[in-house]
């Protein structure tokens, strides 16, 4: 039978403070944000980079380990309409991003564009990672 533990049979008196032992448990997320750190998966069985996946495209493993990125990348295509400025974009280290491009207007980017990371995640898990333009997109070459 799967048991469950709830808060009424463990809770005591002196137990007042396990909230704030919580809210401290929190606090590395927040110094990531400070630190623009975004952490990626590695397939351990066939070093596949990925973002946020159950299990590995490539070779179907669960098996992950956790690094850290350089936090640059493309943009390689928009996502929905103008006004979302939501952009995929292909990292350095080999997965790609569905993200926000901020600090720029929605025409100012475009596919090619270097990016970096400002904000890894929205607070409380919430949106899309933000990035920002570093460089624009080389011109088109024409014919």
């Amino acid at each position: 039978m799967l048991q469950t533990d709830t808060r009424e049979h463990t809770e005591t008196a002196d137990d007042h403070e396990a909230p704030t032992v919580a809210t401290d448990a929190a606090a590395p997320p927040d110094e990531a944000v400070a630190r623009r750190e975004l952490f990626f998966q590695r397939c351990l069985w066939c070093g596949t980079a990925a973002y946020r996946r159950s299990f590995c495209r490539a070779c179907g493993s669960t098996a992950f380990t956790r690094e850290r990125s350089e936090g640059s990348g493309v943009v390689v295509r928009r996502n929905g309409h103008v006004p979302l400025n939501t952009w995929f974009v292909a990292m350095d280290e080999g997965f790609h991003l569905l993200c926000h491009v901020t600090g720029s207007a929605p025409v100012a980017v475009s596919v090619g564009a270097r990016v970096s990371v400002v904000r890894p995640f929205a607070p409380h898990g919430q949106g899309l990672p933000l990035v920002e333009l570093t460089h624009p997109a080389p011109p088109l070459e024409r014919w």
